[in-house]
């Protein structure tokens, strides 16, 4: 009779419940399995035939039929070998569940000496496992930190397929995974770096502070040696704290992109993500034959810098279109089609010409004016319409470099982003939305009145800058931003004249 166990395959950052099913026959010995399988999980057969008998257990010598449901869904992976070698041997009478199949999932690679080894998708894993009704999940000792964090599960860790046997015969029981509350502390992120310690460029603070507090999008343009890296990698001191909800969207995304560190099974600061120019499309966006996130989901409540911005390939930065309208990334392909949050901070820098010093006072630009013009036009118009704040960073002078003032420490900064970002919250209270860049054109129009002089003013913007319909609204959520630093309940027309600076003149 044929024995069935269940386990779950990772689709995107969801999951879907697989029935692992093993019967036999008198026909060549040897193991067959079927059900779309990838590489990984045809391999497996040698890997679990090891480490039945490795673990003084014995693979029976017929012709076994592994068939994994549906069918029709491409399974990826190795987490398929340790419910693999479960259902041999519940089919060859060496093992015997005292609880019902439909409540119980097992998830493991197997070593060759019958160890466990961990896998990737855990939390997804767990979240949707138990939404089906799931309530006993074995997995390797290493996921089990991850795995507690979804409560009312029971986790059972197992160190290897021996130590599983003993616990499902009533001989050893193992005492499910009881999560410590010091396995999830905070982690401080960005050691070394502090607004504090960078001179001048105030300004350019000013503004990454309002990107901080709204999630807004910036453009950091300026010579060389300005010191537009150091401030991007500087803005990450003045996020906020991530709160539970938005660290478990990171931590499911890391768990499923393999990335997830094996000390921190909760990922509780700001992701800052930093891809090379030459980055493909595919690791900017995500996919492969099989999807997996790219870094801009990576970036997600985080930050992705783009540093020398022009120099991606064109083609490349058009694919953030979408993500940075939308804050998803809707992967298509035709083994089929999934969807990953993108909901981050994009920090561009660029040099304003090839040379650099187009707008440096004290050193002559070498590029002609071709050349520059051709320079700017790499980054198209409808990307830098989804920019909400372009900054020119100017060249610090001797005196400010060398001076001994200190200047305002994230501390302080990061305490006002994080009052403008209780004050959304509030604003934003049951609906989809975490912050003012989320908001769509319909819900600016509600949350954003302004009175009849600022409705004046941006008028008159919109016609001197010619503005887009899309800058007027991002002007809007931008000066929400703004009022809500200010602790103004209300638009002001100060707030909007502030947003408007930030706009780059249209021609």
């Amino acid at each position: 009779m044929a024995s069935k166990v269940f386990s779950a395959a990772v689709l995107g950052l969801d999951c879907e419940l697989v029935e692992v099913e093993a019967d036999a026959n008198f026909a060549i010995p040897g193991i067959f399995i079927g059900g779309l399988p990838d590489k990984a999980v045809d391999e497996s057969r040698d890997r679990v035939r090891s480490a039945i008998r490795n673990s003084g257990l014995e693979v029976p010598r017929r012709h076994l039929i592994i068939n994994l449901a549906p069918a029709d869904l491409k399974k990826v992976g190795s987490v398929y070998d340790l419910p693999i070698a479960v259902s041999i041997l519940l089919l060859s009478g060496q093992l015997a569940l005292r609880r019902p199949v439909r409540e119980q999932l097992f998830i493991g690679e197997l070593a060759l000496d019958g160890t466990l080894r961990p896998v990737n998708g855990v939390l997804s894993i767990c979240l949707s496992a138990k939404h089906q009704g799931i309530t006993t999940i074995y997995l390797p000792a290493q996921n089990a930190a991850e795995a507690g964090l979804v409560s009312g599960l029971e986790i059972i860790a197992c160190a290897n397929l021996r130590q599983l046997i003993l616990h499902l015969t009533g001989e050893q029981p193992i005492k499910a995974y009881q999560p410590d509350a010091q396995t999830y502390a905070v982690d401080e992120t960005a050691a070394g770096y502090d607004m504090a310690y960078i001179k001048g460029q105030q300004h350019v603070k000013r503004a990454l502070e309002i990107a901080a507090a709204g999630c807004h999008n910036i453009l950091l343009s300026g010579p060389p040696g300005s010191g537009k890296t150091l401030l991007a990698k500087t803005m990450v001191t003045i996020l906020p704290m991530m709160t539970m909800q938005e660290s478990l969207e990171v931590t499911r995304i890391y768990s499923v992109a393999g990335s997830l560190p094996a000390d921190r099974p909760l990922v509780t600061s700001r992701p800052f993500r930093s891809p090379h120019h030459t980055a493909s499309g595919v690791a900017l966006v995500g996919g492969g034959a099989w999807p997996r996130p790219g870094e801009i989901s990576l970036a997600h409540r985080g930050i992705l810098f783009l540093d020398e911005f022009p120099e991606f390939p064109r083609l490349v930065l058009e694919n953030l279109r979408q993500p940075l309208e939308d804050g998803i990334i809707n992967v298509a392909r035709a083994a089929g089609s999934v969807r990953f949050p993108a909901a981050f901070t994009l920090v561009a820098a660029m040099n304003p010409c090839p040379c650099g010093y187009l707008t440096d006072p004290d050193q002559r630009c070498t590029c002609a004016p071709g050349q520059i013009i051709k320079y700017q036009k790499k980054i198209s118009g409808p990307l830098l319409d989804r920019i909400d704040l372009h900054v020119e960073v100017p060249k610090v002078k001797f005196d400010k470099l060398t001076g001994s003032d200190e200047a305002e420490p994230s501390a302080s900064i990061r305490v006002r982003v994080e009052m403008a970002r209780e004050v959304q919250r509030r604003r934003f209270a049951g609906l989809p939305l975490v912050t003012n860049a989320e908001m769509s054109s319909r819900q600016t129009k509600d949350f954003c009145p302004v009175d009849e002089a600022t409705l004046n003013l941006l008028r008159s913007a919109v016609g001197q800058f010619n503005l887009s319909a899309r800058a007027y609204f991002r002007i809007l959520k931008l000066a929400r931003t703004i009022a809500d630093l200010a602790g103004r309940p209300a638009i002001a027309l100060e707030h909007v004249a502030e947003a408007l600076q930030y706009r780059p003149k249209v021609e």
